[in-house]
């Protein structure tokens, strides 16, 4: 089928896997959707077509608006978007970088098999759950005052190297080494800080969860073992971000932007997709606090891996370090970064937007931390609770079709709303256990209900696409042991 049409939105078959919505109108660039027919009749069920057309009207947009093979209906701008813009003469956008400011995801690696952990799961989940603070509202593993608070978004891990909770090898593989150097704590709100004071640490509730997990397939054995990983090894998962700090950095700016650029507002078809001028006060102060956030939120996932290792250490009775518990990287997924990309044969600077997608560079790409250098990027892609998740490496042709992105996740298929109506925590809980032998702890049947496997995409048809393209490449896949949630 070479077109496909979703009410008014009609999407032309490229090549495999790439949809493109022409630019008409006032679109400043055209639309690409990257999905199988599969996963596009999926996608177009919801506003996502609509809002990755709407979000070709930011100013300065470059190549296309893209859409992931995870994307979904997100608050102005789809999750799983890609809009990178010029950073001289087009725009950043909170809308297209979202509320939880640098949302992503850590793996940390083990010597231990899943044969080790038999047994243990029911003691370990109930540890986890106990030890690290999860649900909405406050509880973190610190509590910082004023001066703590903005050390940390001033200089991220750093803060955390020196304050005992991280290691000179954790900071290695992060991305950026866990530190922005363009963060600007004053331009962060007093209520933003105060609400990040005693959220240091703490998985927050939602989609945030920590998962045990054992290796089960591998796929390109020299990628694996330069990133440290084997057959039923076990690994963890952390996925939270910046808490209550981020959101309100997003209101405040947002709110911002309605008052001291509502020319562009008008302009724009969605006012989630708010804009401040490249280059104009407000950008410069917006980016000097979201790279501040960024740092809050590598922190608070330091943290809670540093909690997640005392209690290995507590119920496997021996050091951390014994158990080689070793970061083995950390992305974000909703972040606006400035990116040198070639663009016409031209390299640019951009602000590359990526709101519920991962950054997947290749190898040789500077930005990449010396471990990974010759071998790619690391990128994390969760599944549901119910099913597996990936550890993907860059794809080479990343760079051409997407600014160095992949997807983030499975993408959601239906609303919380929704899930709760057609799920029963309990009973999820007691099935994923009985069946699957998955350990599931959580706050409330509600959360588990509102993350139930069946209200996620097919991650494995999500990471077919993502590797046939070529932007992430299949490395590892893990299943699930134990899991703990807000």
């Amino acid at each position: 089928m070479t077109t496909r049409e979703f009410g008014d939105i009609e999407l032309r078959r490229v090549r495999e896997h790439v949809w493109e919505i022409p630019q008409e109108g006032e679109m400043n660039a055209p639309a690409r959707v990257l999905a199988s027919e599969a996963l596009l009749e999926q996608i177009g069920q919801d506003k996502t077509l609509e809002q990755l057309r709407n979000a070709t009207h930011l100013p300065g947009i470059t190549n296309h608006a893209i859409c992931m093979p995870d994307g979904h209906q997100g608050y102005g701008f789809p999750v799983g978007g890609v809009g990178a813009t010029d950073a001289t003469d087009g725009c950043i956008s909170p809308g297209a970088v979202g509320y939880d400011i640098n949302c992503g995801v850590r793996m940390m690696t083990t010597n231990l098999t899943y044969e080790d952990l038999k047994g243990k799961e029911a003691e370990l989940v109930d540890a986890l759950f106990e030890a690290i603070p999860s649900g909405l509202g406050g509880g973190g593993v610190v509590t910082g005052d004023a001066e703590t608070i903005d050390d940390i978004l001033a200089r991220g891990m750093e803060w955390a190297l020196d304050a005992g909770y991280a290691t000179e090898d954790d900071l290695a593989h992060c991305e950026d080494e866990g530190s922005r150097d363009d963060a600007r704590p004053e331009y962060v709100s007093q209520k933003a800080k105060d609400r990040g004071r005693n959220q240091i640490g703490s998985l927050g509730s939602g989609n945030h969860f920590l998962e045990v997990q054992r290796v089960t397939d591998v796929y390109r054995e020299d990628v694996a073992e330069s990133f440290g990983l084997e057959a039923d090894q076990i690994v963890v998962l952390i996925h939270c971000g910046s808490r209550g700090l981020g959101h309100q950095t997003c209101t405040d700016y947002l709110r911002r932007i309605e008052k001291e650029h509502a020319d562009l507002l008008e302009e724009l078809p969605d006012k989630e997709l708010a804009a401040a001028p490249a280059r104009s006060q407000l950008a410069e102060e917006y980016y000097g606090a979201m790279c501040a956030a960024i740092n809050f939120a590598w922190v608070n996932r330091q943290l809670v891996m540093h909690r997640t290792r005392e209690v290995f250490a507590d119920v496997f009775d021996r050091d951390w370090r014994d158990m080689e518990m070793r970061l083995l990287y950390d992305v974000a997924h909703n972040i606006a970064k400035k990116e040198v990309h070639t663009v016409d044969g031209e390299d640019r600077e951009l602000y590359v937007h990526r709101k519920g997608a991962t950054r997947a560079f290749p190898a040789g790409r500077p930005e990449l931390p010396p471990a990974y250098a010759d071998v790619g990027q690391p990128v994390i892609i969760p599944g549901s609770m119910g099913a597996g998740s990936y550890i993907l490496r860059g794809g080479e042709s990343s760079l051409d079709l997407t600014f160095g992105s992949t997807a983030h996740g499975a993408g959601r298929l239906m609303s919380r709303t929704q899930a709760k109506q057609e799920y029963w925590g309990e009973t999820v809980q007691e099935e994923l256990r009985e069946q699957q032998k998955i350990f599931v702890k959580a706050q409330s049947g509600a959360t588990v209900a509102e993350e139930a496997p069946g209200v996620y995409k097919d991650v494995d048809e999500v990471v077919r696409v993502s590797d046939e393209l070529g932007i992430g490449d299949k490395v590892v896949r893990t299943f699930p042991v134990c899991n703990i949630k807000g």
